[in-house]
C-alpha cells in the first residue's frame, strides 16, 4: 500500500498523475488540512506534522509513503529518512519501509532540460527558504544558475479560485519579472498548487522557457523506483493482475464535506471514502 501525504489539497495533483500512471497498487491519502498550509510554518512545526503523518500512515499499512507537498519535502523528509526511519527498524521487524519526496524527481528532470544552465523556481516562502532546491540542482551540476522566487499569494488565490482574474495575473506579472530578467530557461513549479496556473506562467514566461507539470515526473520516478526495488512488492499489496485497478481512501483532519467537495473541483478526480482524523 502506497501512502500520499499533503498538508491539504495540493498533493491530489500530484496523486491524480500517480494514480494515472500506477492504477494497480492500493492507496491512502492524508491531508493535514486542518494545520495548512505549511509554507509558512517553521522547520520544527513542519516536521513535527510530518512525522505524525508517517507514524498514521504507517499503521495503515503503508510501505511506501511519498510526500507530495514540496515544504515537508523541503524542510522534513532529509531528517525523516535519516533519523527517524532508522529507529522503526529492529532486528525482529524486516517490514520494508520508505519515505520519498517530490524534489528530487522534479530537480533531476529540469536538471537535464536546462541549455542554458539557467533554473527559475517558484515555492512557497517555507520552500523557497529553505533552500532545498537550490542545493539538490547544485549537488547535480555546479556549474548551475538558480533563481528563486517565493509566491505567498498564488495558494490562497487558487483555493478561492481567484488565479484567473486580472489581479491574479498582475501579481504573477510581479512574482516572475526577476526570473525573467535573468533569462532562466526551465522553470520548476515547486508548490503542487501551481500547476492550475501553468498555461499562467507559460504566458508570462514565453515560449523559450519550459515549465512541466511535476505530478507527471513524480509519477514516473514513482514507477522507476518501484522498478528498481521489487523486494518492496510483497509488502505493497500490489493487485497480481496489472487490469485490476486498487482503492484508495481518504483522510483529512479538518472538514470531510469541504474536502470532498474542493477536493474534487481542485483535483478532477473521483473522491470516494472521506474519514475525519485527529494526529
Amino acid at each position: 500500500m502506497i501512502g500520499i501525504f499533503d498538508s491539504g489539497y495540493g498533493g491530489l495533483t500530484i496523486f491524480k498523475e500517480i494514480e494515472k500512471l500506477l492504477p494497480e497498487y492500493d492507496y491512502v491519502y492524508l491531508g493535514d488540512s486542518a494545520r495548512a498550509p505549511y509554507g509558512g510554518r517553521s522547520k520544527e512545526a513542519v516536521t513535527r506534522f510530518s512525522r505524525e503523518a508517517v507514524d498514521f500512515l504507517f499503521k495503515k499499512g503503508c510501505s511506501l509513503i511519498v510526500f507530495a507537498c514540496y515544504s515537508a519535502s523541503a524542510m522534513a523528509l532529509r531528517e525523516i529518512q535519516q533519523k527517524y526511519l532508522p529507529t522503526l527498524r529492529s532486528d525482529s521487524d524486516d517490514k520494508k519501509r520508505n519515505v520519498l519526496g517530490v524534489i528530487r524527481p522534479v530537480v533531476e528532470y529540469a536538471a537535464t532540460r536546462s541549455k542554458k544552465q539557467k533554473i527559475g523556481v517558484v515555492g512557497t516562502r517555507g520552500t523557497i527558504m529553505s533552500g532545498a532546491f537550490e542545493v539538490e540542482l547544485k549537488e547535480r551540476n555546479p556549474k548551475l544558475r538558480v533563481v528563486s522566487r517565493a509566491c505567498p499569494l498564488l495558494v490562497p488565490l487558487i483555493e478561492e479560485h481567484k488565479h484567473r482574474t486580472p489581479e491574479a495575473r498582475a501579481i504573477l506579472h510581479e512574482y516572475v519579472a526577476p526570473l525573467k530578467k535573468a533569462g532562466v530557461d526551465t522553470l520548476i513549479l515547486g508548490c503542487t498548487h501551481y500547476p492550475h496556473m501553468l498555461t499562467d506562467f507559460q504566458r508570462e514566461m514565453g515560449k523559450g522557457v519550459e515549465i512541466f507539470n511535476p505530478g507527471k515526473i513524480v509519477a514516473k520516478s514513482l514507477k522507476n523506483y518501484l522498478t528498481r526495488h521489487p523486494e518492496l512488492e510483497p509488502e505493497m499489496a500490489k493487485k497480481t493482475s496489472k487490469k485490476q485497478n486498487g482503492s484508495c481512501t481518504f483522510f483529512t483532519t479538518d472538514d470531510i464535506v469541504r474536502f470532498k467537495e474542493f477536493g474534487e473541483k481542485f483535483a478532477g478526480i473521483k473522491i470516494g471514502n472521506v474519514k475525519k482524523i485527529n494526529l
